[in-house]
């Protein structure tokens, strides 16, 4: 049997909160700093249920997802490894936010105070709120 290199699944999930503001982690491995929440998708799980699994596990939210935004896929994107991410917009739902996992904190940001981001995170939000704008709406659905 012949052995493949192949890139990596991952999903990271735009956490919406509220009017205006998205939920970020900071992560508590290396590479240390502000991110998404995401991370590498199980063997037998879809991309949809690892999205909802590592919101979970980083920020301690159930989460319901509102939509595929896009899939990133530029080799360089982790400097770890190469990953493939697809990249899903979520409502945080019940609870309170709260570290876990890989996050060693939370926090909620507008467009207009995001920290510096790890790996091509600030990308996927320039993206995020373009997408935003185009469809003439904040990150609450409907305004």
């Amino acid at each position: 049997m012949e052995l493949y290199a192949n890139p990596v699944p991952t999903v990271d999930i735009i956490i919406e909160m509220g009017m205006d503001e998205i939920m970020l982690i900071k992560r508590k491995n290396e590479p240390k700093g502000w991110a998404i929440p995401g991370g590498f998708v199980d063997y037998g799980e879809s991309l949809e249920e690892a999205a909802v699994r590592e919101a979970k596990e980083e920020t301690s939210l159930d989460v319901a997802i509102v939509e595929q935004l896009h899939t990133y896929s530029d080799p360089e994107r982790d400097p770890r490894q190469h990953t493939i991410s697809t990249v899903y917009i979520a409502k945080g739902e019940g609870g309170i936010p709260e570290a876990a996992d890989d996050a060693s904190e939370i926090g909620l940001f507008r467009e207009d105070n995001i920290p510096p981001l790890m790996f091509d995170h600030e990308k996927i939000l320039r993206d995020y709120f373009r997408y935003k704008k185009r469809i003439g709406r904040g990150t609450e659905k409907g305004n």
